[in-house]
This record gives C-alpha cells, sequence and structure tokens, in this order.
C-alpha cells in the first residue's frame, strides 16, 4: 500500500519561473530550483550550503542531458561551472538547477549521494548524464548510509515533483503495490511484416507519462522520410544489438512508438494490439 505525502512549494518571488523551493513534511532536506541567470546574484544562505545538485540543459542534437555534481558551497560551484562554459572549458549550457542540501550533511555524504544519482541516472538512461567521474569509494558507517538512502528516495520524490524524471523508472511499479495493480497493467504487442526484413514485433506499455516500448523488443533496422527527424535520431542513439532493442524507451504517443519501432508511419492506436487481438484504440474508448 502506498501513502500519500504532503509536499510544501513556495515561490519565492511569486513567479513559477524563478526560484522555486520544495520540502516534505518530516524531512530535515530542501530543494531549490533556481534559473542559471538568478546564480549570481542570489544573497540566499541556503544554496551555499553542502549540498548535491542537477543542472538540467539540452545537447546540440535537441536531447535532454543533466550534469549531477556535490560542492561544500553550492553556489560557488555554479558560478565556477558559468565560469568554466564561458572560458569554453564545458561545453554544455545550463538553464535550471536544482539544488538538495540538508542539515549536517558533510564532504563524504555528498559524496555518497552524488555517486548513487549518477549511476542511478546512467541506469535509468531518461537522458544523458554529464557527469564524468564521481567518488565510488566513500567511507561512511552503516547509520550514515541508511540515513542517505532515505535521504535519496525524499529527493527522488521532489525531484519528479518539480518536473524532472531524471531518477525515476519509465515503468514505475513501487515495492507497496500489490500484485493486483501490477497485473492491471496491459502488456500490447506489435507484428508488422516490412519488405526485405521480415516480420518485426515488440512489445509495448501504456504509463502515466506516454507509452514505453519495452527492451527485447525488435526494431527495424531502416526507416523512411514518412518518420519525423527526431525519431530517426532517437533510432540511431538507441541502444539496438543485432536489431533488437536493450532498453525501455519512453515515447510521447503510441504513434511515435509504432514507427519507431517498424520505421515508418504508423498509426499506434490500430498497431498495438492485446494478446487477445484487442487494439489499442478500443482499450481507449470511454
Amino acid at each position: 500500500m502506498t501513502y500519500g505525502k504532503s509536499i510544501e512549494l513556495f515561490l519565492v518571488n511569486g513567479t513559477a519561473d524563478s526560484i522555486i523551493t520544495a520540502e516534505l513534511s518530516n524531512w530535515n532536506g530542501k530543494a531549490i530550483k533556481i534559473p542559471r541567470i538568478e546564480v549570481a546574484g542570489c544573497k540566499r544562505d541556503d544554496i551555499t550550503q553542502a549540498g548535491v545538485y542537477f543542472l538540467f540543459c539540452e545537447e546540440a542534437d535537441g536531447l535532454d542531458s543533466v550534469y549531477i555534481g556535490e560542492a561544500e558551497n553550492v553556489k560557488e560551484r555554479l558560478v565556477q561551472h558559468m565560469r568554466d562554459h564561458n572560458s569554453e572549458k564545458e561545453k554544455y549550457y545550463w538553464n535550471t538547477a536544482v539544488i538538495f542540501t540538508g542539515r549536517d550533511l558533510n564532504k563524504a555524504l555528498i559524496r555518497y549521494l552524488e555517486n548513487r544519482f549518477v549511476e542511478t541516472a546512467r541506469n535509468l538512461k531518461r537522458c544523458t548524464v554529464l557527469t564524468k567521474n564521481t567518488y565510488r569509494n566513500t567511507v561512511m558507517k552503516e547509520s550514515q548510509i541508511s540515513a542517505m538512502e532515505e535521504f535519496i528516495e525524499s529527493v527522488e520524490i521532489l525531484l519528479s515533483t518539480l518536473g524532472y524524471k531524471v531518477l525515476e523508472p519509465l515503468d514505475k511499479q513501487d515495492k507497496d503495490v500489490s500484485d493486483k495493480e501490477k497485473s492491471e497493467k496491459i502488456v500490447l504487442h506489435l507484428e508488422r511484416n516490412i519488405k526485405d526484413i521480415g516480420k518485426i514485433e515488440a512489445d509495448g506499455m501504456r504509463t502515466a507519462e506516454g507509452f514505453v516500448v519495452l527492451k527485447g523488443s525488435h526494431i527495424s533496422p531502416v526507416d523512411d522520410d514518412t518518420i519525423p527527424e527526431a525519431l530517426k535520431e532517437r533510432r540511431r542513439k538507441a541502444d539496438i544489438e543485432s536489431g533488437v532493442l536493450k532498453e525501455d524507451m519512453l515515447f510521447s504517443s503510441p504513434s511515435y512508438s509504432a514507427m519507431f519501432v517498424i520505421g515508418k508511419s504508423a498509426n499506434g492506436l490500430t498497431s498495438w494490439k492485446t494478446s487477445d487481438g484487442r487494439l489499442l484504440k478500443d482499450i481507449e474508448d470511454i
């Protein structure tokens, strides 16, 4: 069983495009979302504390990316990032930072947090992780590790609440979700015969965010001009070996996911079917 959580969001300057703080009830940490253009002039004490931070940006190819770091004075480190970009030491340009601070965080603890967040983000492959190296062998007490794992859970919740899913699985199945709730998730199937290639088969699933093509699906090695260039780019960058998708991939719609699989224009509502032959459009009929 899952339980509700109370989150307090505060628009520091009265607008959603400026600084926002977020706090969970009964948690000693705090999230601060701040635009790049406000960092240098910000006088808040909480962003000068020890903490971890996420820098969200967009790569030249249009894909999302994130830099995850730690610092004993987060503001000083963010300003250094901006200086490094201006001097061309850093190639990426971030627009928004989300900072997490907490009572009694020290260098060892924030190094542990940084490494855990980087590993999680890389494994989930929601976006490109720009962080190069982390401290993987931080020596900590068992009690400290336990406390930081709880801290991590709170960060995951607040980061997602602020609109960044970098630490959230594509098909999130909480450990407290009942077997009945899990079984109600419908896996859909797509089959298509491609000329000169043969039959392509894939599995997918609807989620709250869109449509996920599941790893193990077969992906056509060719595409044509009936699909968008952005989709062609995703096909080129996807982790595919011998025509088999090696990771779950999220798409904004069933049609985009179907086109990704077959490499041609397709209607996802009629391409995806249940095991008993029902079309996706029939499932969605109200």
